[in-house]
């Protein structure tokens, strides 16, 4: 089956509470994965800025980054609520092939339930995704912040007996939100730069 590619973009976007959010995902990373002896994983993806250790900006955008950081993992580990999660209650996601400028989106998730409801059924055609998360540029502004996300979204599913490889290069503009204390996304516009589909071998 050829994949359209808004369900391809789709896969790369989510689907809790705030206050829970440090908690949940620490319970989330100690199914997946063993830590060092003497380490722990709870909190490792906590968006909350007492969780840094920092004070002041350096706190809000080490905690930013996490939030940046932990999209990506939640989708690669289809933890779809603990990826909705991270969004603002009334938060909205739209979705953009090239530069948004002058142009409607393709497709948008109003609200944290709507973003849960997607990034299930999405991610459930793809054997495995990889999300590769580069570089960010972000400014801080008391409560809120705004920045920009460079992405290599990679998705490996199969097409008539064919293992298939999708590699989407996407952008992120983002605009965050600081709320009891833990940073979360306000609104995700998410842009297609380019894409390429090839034949994969394991």
């Amino acid at each position: 089956m050829t994949m359209t590619r808004r369900q391809l973009v789709a896969s790369t976007i989510g689907g809790g509470t705030a206050a829970g959010l440090a908690s949940t995902a620490g319970r989330s990373l100690a199914q997946t994965a063993s830590p060092a002896a003497g380490m722990s994983l709870d909190g490792l993806y906590s968006t909350a800025t007492a969780s840094t250790g920092l004070t002041g900006e350096a706190a809000d955008r080490v905690a930013i980054r996490k939030l940046i950081d932990a999209w990506g993992h939640f989708a690669d580990r289809r933890l779809a609520d603990e990826q909705a999660a991270l969004m603002a209650e009334d938060g909205n996601i739209l979705i953009y092939d090239r530069e948004p400028e002058g142009q409607d989106p393709v497709d948008v998730r109003r609200g944290r339930e709507a973003v849960r409801n997607s990034v299930g059924p999405f991610l459930a055609q793809y054997a495995h995704t990889t999300h590769f998360i580069g570089q960010s540029a972000i400014s801080v502004s008391g409560d809120e912040a705004f920045g920009e996300t460079y992405c290599l979204a990679h998705h490996i599913y199969d097409e008539d007996g064919q293992r298939m490889l999708k590699v989407l290069s996407i952008r992120y503009y983002d605009s965050f939100r600081r709320t009891d204390g833990v940073w979360l996304f306000a609104e995700r516009q998410l842009i297609i730069d380019w894409s390429d589909t090839r034949p994969s071998q394991p």
